[in-house]
């Protein structure tokens, strides 16, 4: 018998979506791929690192360089930031 696995979903804001649209397209590709492969798993917070005073989020996932900032509201992922490490916390 088959087990049933969540299945997550991903929504982006406004902020991170425009973050997301000024990546290029390669690193684009990259992010959607790496989160698509996080959320196919049961527990996608076993790859997240949980964040202390950061108002933006209450996770993140490390991406290469960028970081991708969210929260985790039942079933949905709510990516509220990307960017580059440098710039992320700013």
């Amino acid at each position: 018998m088959k087990k049933h696995l969540p299945m997550f979903k991903i929504e982006l804001t406004r902020k991170a979506g425009k973050e997301l649209k000024e990546l290029d397209r390669h690193m684009r590709k990259r992010l959607k791929q790496k989160l698509a492969w996080y959320i196919s798993h049961d527990d996608p917070l076993v790859f997240a690192d949980k964040l202390t005073d950061f108002k933006a989020g209450q996770y993140r996932y490390r991406i290469g360089s960028y970081r991708v900032v969210f929260e985790l509201r039942g079933e949905t992922i709510y990516i509220t930031r990307i960017n580059h490490r440098r710039e992320i916390y700013r």
